[in-house]
């Protein structure tokens, strides 16, 4: 003798096959529809004969079949370049960059953060940094900004904390702080240096005549610093400029920096600020977006039934579905340049 099954001959609540069939045949008739429409149509076939399931009970069927496109999981997205611009003006390029770090006298390494105008030549920043990470660079630029003005685009590489491997599109928030100044972002293919070519040979100069030997710290590093800086935009002529210094031809910027603007989206149906950890709610619901955008007010649109597009100024980062609670990215939203809303 063997035990018998303890499985219930049928569940109170399980669906039935007739219902679930008609399921599976009317999603295959209307392929492009979701639960909700598909359940509509349903309830009008069966003309309340029968308990119409609920929507997710719905969704869960089609599931089950195989009939619902999941939303595919984030990639990590791969560093890419982007249109990289003549910069024939003062201020229409600027081209930043960390220095490799080297070991100061006291054995503690520096970092040294340049940005330098393309057309010029002028050297605007040489800060001795003990790190590399966002709260410093923040620091050094808001000081850049309020001296000089803003560029109308910056030139980088693909590393922290001009770019972050994990942000959203490889956002980081200090790029997304230049997207919110009206500053286009430039970065140059991994790999591929000399596409900032001149910043590049620039940082040779610097590393032979500042650090060789370096400074006993980081207060003397920078005193050497600002000599070089002093030198090579004051004393030394440069053949692509006519033999002129830097500071013959560069002019401070005409676009003064005076905090953040303001963003409206007069053309979506709400505005959701992003919260310290990267998330938006709605309906009671928390759909995660990025931590690069924490603070950021985006626009939500809704196109579809339960499905809607996100928007940051003038770019759409992708859709989300409420019942997924995730959102759903899309090819390179910012095209083949990041551009800031105009």
């Amino acid at each position: 003798m063997c035990d018998r099954s303890r499985r219930p001959v049928r569940y109170a609540n399980q669906l039935p096959d007739q219902i679930e069939r008609m399921i599976v045949t009317l999603k295959k008739e209307k392929p492009h529809w979701g639960a909700r429409k598909v359940r509509e149509l349903l309830v009008r076939r069966l003309a309340g004969d029968v308990r119409i399931p609920a929507t997710s009970t719905v969704h869960a069927v089609l599931d089950r079949h195989g009939l619902v496109k999941r939303v595919r999981n984030r990639r990590r997205n791969k560093a890419q370049g982007t249109e990289l611009s003549k910069g024939g003006a003062p201020n229409e390029l600027w081209c930043a960059d960390f220095k490799g770090e080297f070991k100061l006298g006291n054995r503690r390494y520096c970092y040294p953060l340049t940005v330098t105008d393309q057309a010029s030549r002028f050297l605007l920043m040489c800060e001795a940094m003990e790190t590399t990470k966002e709260a410093t660079a923040f620091t050094a630029f808001l000081r850049l900004f309020e001296e000089r003005g803003l560029p109308k685009a910056i030139r980088t590489d693909n590393g922290l904390p001009f770019a972050s491997p994990n942000g959203l599109y490889n956002l980081s928030k200090l790029s997304v702080w230049w997207l919110r100044l009206g500053i286009d972002i430039e970065r140059i293919q991994p790999g591929c240096p000399q596409q900032n070519g001149r910043h590049e040979r620039m940082h040779l100069t610097l590393k032979n005549e500042t650090t060789r030997p370096p400074g006993m710290n980081s207060l003397q590093q920078q005193d050497r610093f600002d000599h070089f800086v002093n030198e090579f935009n004051t004393e030394r002529p440069h053949e692509a400029l006519n033999m002129k210094c830097p500071q013959d031809v560069y002019t401070t910027s005409n676009r003064l920096y005076g905090g953040l603007p303001d963003i409206d989206y007069p053309f979506h149906d709400k505005e959701k600020l992003v919260t310290a950890c990267g998330r938006i709610c709605m309906h009671r619901k928390k759909i995660n977006i990025s931590t690069v955008l924490a603070g950021q007010k985006l626009g939500i649109k809704e196109v579809d039934d339960g499905i809607w597009l996100i928007s940051f100024m003038r770019y759409d980062l992708g859709y989300i579905d409420l019942e997924q609670k995730t959102l759903q990215t899309i090819d390179n939203p910012f095209g083949p340049r990041l551009s800031p809303m105009s």
